[in-house]
């Protein structure tokens, strides 16, 4: 497996499929598939996602999946992945998420 998910990711993601799955179960089945779909591509090349040095000043790393970021760390082998977040969220609560995890 070319990723590691972090614990708390791992409970993001099941936070945000099964709020999703009690509105659209087929949704959430394909946003899984959407999310594992990155994780793997991140494995592969983790330096594709983008900085958002206004979140935080480690190097980490954003990938967009609908309107989540998914938060990793790039320079990890294999890379590890520590958050996921809605991306809809203000910038101030997506550096406090961040910076709980450090």
């Amino acid at each position: 497996m070319p990723f590691d998910l972090d614990p708390r990711a791992l409970e993001d993601l099941d936070e945000v499929l099964e709020y999703i799955s009690s509105y659209n179960r087929s949704a959430a089945d394909r946003l899984l598939d959407d999310f594992f779909e990155t994780f793997d591509s991140i494995g592969g090349m983790p330096n594709q996602g983008f900085r958002r040095p206004e979140l935080t000043s480690k190097p980490l790393r954003f990938k967009v999946v609908g309107n989540y970021l998914v938060a990793y760390a790039p320079e990890q082998n294999p890379v590890w992945i520590l958050a996921i977040i809605d991306g809809r969220r203000s910038p101030r609560a997506i550096a406090a998420v961040l910076r709980a995890r450090e």
